[in-house]
Protein backbone atom coordinates (compact mmCIF):
# COMPACT_ATOMS: atom_id res chain seq x y z
CA UNK A 1 0.00 0.00 0.00
CA UNK A 2 1.32 3.43 -0.90
CA UNK A 3 1.33 6.43 1.39
CA UNK A 4 2.23 10.06 0.92
CA UNK A 5 5.52 11.04 2.50
CA UNK A 6 6.28 14.65 3.28
CA UNK A 7 9.94 15.62 3.53
CA UNK A 8 10.32 18.97 5.24
CA UNK A 9 13.70 20.65 5.06
CA UNK A 10 14.58 23.43 7.47
CA UNK A 11 17.32 26.02 7.01
CA UNK A 12 18.04 27.06 10.57
CA UNK A 13 19.52 30.27 11.84
CA UNK A 14 23.26 29.92 12.54
CA UNK A 15 24.16 28.13 15.79
CA UNK A 16 20.56 27.12 16.59
CA UNK A 17 20.54 23.48 15.44
CA UNK A 18 21.30 21.90 18.83
CA UNK A 19 18.52 23.95 20.47
CA UNK A 20 16.14 23.20 17.59
CA UNK A 21 16.86 19.48 17.92
CA UNK A 22 16.33 19.61 21.69
CA UNK A 23 12.95 21.30 21.16
CA UNK A 24 11.98 18.72 18.55
CA UNK A 25 12.96 15.74 20.70
CA UNK A 26 11.63 17.03 24.03
CA UNK A 27 8.51 18.91 22.92
CA UNK A 28 7.49 18.60 19.29
CA UNK A 29 7.85 14.83 18.81
CA UNK A 30 5.87 13.89 21.94
CA UNK A 31 3.17 16.31 20.78
CA UNK A 32 3.14 14.88 17.25
CA UNK A 33 2.84 11.40 18.77
CA UNK A 34 -0.17 12.53 20.85
CA UNK A 35 -1.75 13.85 17.65
CA UNK A 36 -1.12 10.45 15.95
CA UNK A 37 1.25 11.89 13.35
CA UNK A 38 3.46 9.24 11.76
CA UNK A 39 6.99 10.66 12.07
CA UNK A 40 9.19 8.46 9.87
CA UNK A 41 12.54 10.14 10.56
CA UNK A 42 14.00 13.45 11.66
CA UNK A 43 17.31 15.00 12.49
CA UNK A 44 20.20 17.18 11.42
CA UNK A 45 21.37 16.97 7.84
CA UNK A 46 25.06 16.02 7.64
CA UNK A 47 25.80 18.35 4.70
CA UNK A 48 26.09 21.54 6.78
CA UNK A 49 25.65 22.92 10.30
CA UNK A 50 22.32 24.66 9.83
CA UNK A 51 20.00 22.15 8.12
CA UNK A 52 17.44 19.78 9.58
CA UNK A 53 14.78 17.44 8.21
CA UNK A 54 11.44 15.99 9.27
CA UNK A 55 9.81 13.13 7.37
CA UNK A 56 6.15 12.28 8.00
CA UNK A 57 3.84 9.73 6.34
CA UNK A 58 0.14 10.15 5.62
CA UNK A 59 -2.52 7.81 4.24
CA UNK A 60 -3.65 10.39 1.66
CA UNK A 61 -3.23 14.02 0.69
CA UNK A 62 -6.53 14.74 2.45
CA UNK A 63 -5.18 13.03 5.60
CA UNK A 64 -2.06 15.25 5.42
CA UNK A 65 -4.11 18.43 5.12
CA UNK A 66 -6.54 17.45 7.87
CA UNK A 67 -3.73 16.35 10.22
CA UNK A 68 -1.60 19.45 9.70
CA UNK A 69 -4.54 21.86 9.89
CA UNK A 70 -5.63 20.33 13.21
CA UNK A 71 -2.13 20.16 14.69
CA UNK A 72 -0.88 23.61 13.66
CA UNK A 73 -4.10 25.36 14.72
CA UNK A 74 -4.22 23.63 18.12
CA UNK A 75 -3.72 25.55 21.35
CA UNK A 76 -1.20 22.89 22.38
CA UNK A 77 1.06 23.87 19.46
CA UNK A 78 0.35 27.61 19.36
CA UNK A 79 0.72 28.10 23.13
CA UNK A 80 3.45 25.48 23.46
CA UNK A 81 6.78 25.15 21.62
CA UNK A 82 5.72 26.92 18.42
CA UNK A 83 7.43 30.26 19.00
CA UNK A 84 10.71 28.77 20.26
CA UNK A 85 10.83 26.45 17.26
CA UNK A 86 9.90 29.14 14.74
CA UNK A 87 12.57 31.44 16.22
CA UNK A 88 15.24 28.93 15.12
CA UNK A 89 14.03 28.68 11.51
CA UNK A 90 15.33 30.86 8.72
CA UNK A 91 13.26 29.09 6.02
CA UNK A 92 11.70 25.74 5.22
CA UNK A 93 10.24 23.84 2.31
CA UNK A 94 8.30 20.63 1.88
CA UNK A 95 8.00 18.06 -0.86
CA UNK A 96 5.46 15.24 -0.93
CA UNK A 97 6.17 11.92 -2.60
CA UNK A 98 3.93 8.89 -2.99
CA UNK A 99 5.89 5.95 -1.61
CA UNK A 100 5.47 2.25 -0.90
CA UNK A 101 5.55 0.88 2.65
CA UNK A 102 8.88 -0.96 2.22
CA UNK A 103 10.64 2.24 1.23
CA UNK A 104 9.04 4.12 4.14
CA UNK A 105 10.24 1.39 6.50
CA UNK A 106 13.76 1.79 5.07
CA UNK A 107 13.59 5.50 5.86
CA UNK A 108 12.51 4.63 9.40
CA UNK A 109 15.57 2.40 9.83
CA UNK A 110 17.87 5.09 8.42
CA UNK A 111 16.40 7.55 10.93
CA UNK A 112 17.91 5.55 13.80
CA UNK A 113 21.01 7.75 13.60
CA UNK A 114 19.01 10.24 15.66
CA UNK A 115 19.54 7.95 18.66
CA UNK A 116 23.09 9.35 18.86
CA UNK A 117 21.63 12.84 19.10
CA UNK A 118 19.36 11.80 21.96
CA UNK A 119 22.35 10.38 23.82
CA UNK A 120 24.31 13.56 23.11
CA UNK A 121 21.48 15.71 24.46
CA UNK A 122 21.20 13.64 27.62
CA UNK A 123 24.92 13.98 28.41
CA UNK A 124 25.55 16.38 31.33
CA UNK A 125 27.30 18.89 29.04
CA UNK A 126 24.45 18.42 26.52
CA UNK A 127 23.81 21.08 23.91
CA UNK A 128 26.13 23.50 25.67
CA UNK A 129 29.09 21.71 24.07
CA UNK A 130 30.90 23.36 21.20
CA UNK A 131 30.68 20.35 18.91
CA UNK A 132 27.85 18.20 17.69
CA UNK A 133 28.00 14.42 17.43
CA UNK A 134 28.92 12.99 14.07
CA UNK A 135 26.19 11.39 12.08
Amino acid sequence: MNQFVEIRSYNLKPATRAEFHRLVVEQSLPMLHRWHVDVVAFGPSPHDDDSYFLIRAYQSMEDRKRSQDAFYSSDEWRCGPRQAIVDCIESDTSVVIEMDTDTIDGLRRAGLSTVRWRAWLSHPAGPERDTEPSL
